[in-house]
């Protein structure tokens, strides 16, 4: 204010320079405008400057995703080459102004209380189905897919199983997945009230599912009803998995790269959250490493069934491998059994009749089962069909003109009579009817011949009477 005031009064900027104490290139520029005061020049080139024009478009209302979560962007730009900070990032963020205003957001929401509940180590693992919007048309599993998420809430660790429905043979299977991955079983299992796992009303745990934990040895726990937070590790953990991974999840996966995909990002990303346990910080992974779990069983023996179309190629798709059947069964619905911990699966028909049994591979390998004599059944079909057996097929080029019956009927069609025979007359009736009256036309003749009979006249020497 004061180099500006000086100047307005005629000052040079020399004289100003001195008499405030300052470089005269300084007073020249603030003089331009070349800077701006309480704002110091960088010495060192902006690194979030070459990554201005991505985030904007990550974040654009009309085009990207104005509620993309500046730590996923963070680690989207850090894989581009960004080698600044976190908080520099959002400080950048902030300052540009780069991401939109959301007024529905802004107004809606308020301030939640909750309490926290003490967990022990290993004391329990909190489960919940999270629904997941738009899912791939390529995957075949229809509108949304389903992730089983578990989480150990004394360390935080949490781990989630994409499954193509929430039926009781899938959530089992998935249970035994997230089990492998968290690295055990923990005392006692948590659901909300989940159809597959307790009576919704009384909250008590059907008989299916009681057998299901025996098997595990882990007790279960019912949340009680109206009364929410009871869940609040793997809820938490549900909102990082839809937003971290679901949202940016790009087009094409498999649902098995899918699947690795998330599994990397929890070992890369969330193993690595810093946690303030018993007032020491420690890492989410230095924490799990001190949960005592059990080890896991074999799987339980729940039977998995899909009911897929058998294709042309006398073909069944079962996660992502086709299995081969006997031919004749093309169009028609089958059902696909796997019973958990069995290496073989079985095609049945609808009356119950195993069409084949094949070792089940790898999920969604993309791998073609194909048994020997199954092949033979088709290739003699289809080549029975075409003719092969029976001296080849019919000849394209051969000369097959219209017949007969189909020309007569063609110009029917067209209103023509060509080729039409006269109709043949028998004249012995016309002569039968004639005989009556024979005397009479003899008598007239032989009056217009003078009188002499027709039997008496002689012929001329022309052979005429």
């Amino acid at each position: 204010m004061e180099a500006h005031a000086l100047r307005a009064r005629g000052w040079s900027i020399s004289a100003i320079a001195r008499h405030l104490g300052r470089d005269r290139k300084t007073i020249r520029t603030y003089l331009n405008g070349q800077r701006t005061p309480g704002q110091r020049s960088r010495s060192l080139p902006d690194p979030f400057e070459p990554f201005i024009e991505y985030c904007r478009l990550r974040l654009d209302t009309d085009s990207g995703d104005p509620h993309l979560w500046a730590t996923t962007l963070f680690e989207e730009i850090v894989e581009l080459g960004y080698a600044g900070g976190y908080s520099s990032f959002t400080r950048a963020l902030r300052s540009r102004k780069l991401r939109p205003f959301c007024e529905r957001c802004a107004s809606a929401g308020g301030p939640v209380e909750y309490v926290i509940i003490d967990h022990p180590p290993g004391a329990e693992t909190q489960w919940d189905w999270l629904e997941l919007p738009d899912a791939p048309e390529t995957w075949g599993w229809g509108a949304s897919a389903h992730l089983l998420v578990g989480a150990l809430p004394y360390s935080g660790r949490w781990r989630a199983v994409l499954a193509e429905s929430e039926d009781q043979p899938h959530l089992i299977e998935a249970l035994h997945q997230v089990s492998v991955r968290l690295g055990g079983v923990s005392a006692r299992w948590r659901f909300d009230r989940m159809a597959t796992v307790c009576h919704p009303g009384s909250g008590e745990v059907t008989a299916s599912f009681a057998a299901v934990a025996k098997h595990y040895g882990a007790g279960v726990d019912v949340c009680p009803s109206r009364r929410g937070w009871r869940k609040g590790s793997v809820e938490k953990a549900n909102h990082s998995a839809a937003q971290r991974w679901w949202r940016t999840l790009p087009d094409g996966l498999s649902p098995a790269q899918a699947q690795r995909r998330l599994d990397a990002w929890c070992a890369r990303s969330g193993d690595v959250r810093i946690r303030v346990i018993a007032g020491t910080k420690m890492t989410v992974a230095t924490a799990a490493a001190r949960e005592p779990l059990r080890p896991l069983a074999a799987p339980f023996p729940a039977v998995l069934e899909t009911t897929p179309i058998v294709t042309p190629q006398a073909l069944v798709a079962f996660r992502g491998n086709f299995y081969s059947v006997p031919p004749g069964h093309a169009g028609q619905r089958v059902t696909v059994r796997h019973r958990l911990g069995s290496a073989v699966l079985e095609v049945v028909t609808a009356r119950g009749t195993v069409l084949a049994r094949h070792r089940r591979e790898v999920d969604h390998a993309g791998a073609l089962i194909r048994a020997d004599e199954h092949v033979a059944a088709l290739e003699a079909k289809v080549l029975a069909a075409r003719g092969e057996l029976v001296g080849g097929p019919c000849r394209r080029k051969a000369r097959r003109p219209a017949s007969a019956a189909a020309r007569a009927e063609a110009d029917r069609l067209a209103g023509r009579n060509v080729g039409e025979q006269a109709p043949v007359v028998d004249f012995a009736a016309y002569a039968a009817a004639a005989r009556p009256l024979q005397p009479a036309a003899d008598a007239r003749r032989a009056s217009a011949d003078g009188g002499v009979p027709a039997d008496a006249r002689t012929p001329d020497s022309t052979g005429n009477p």
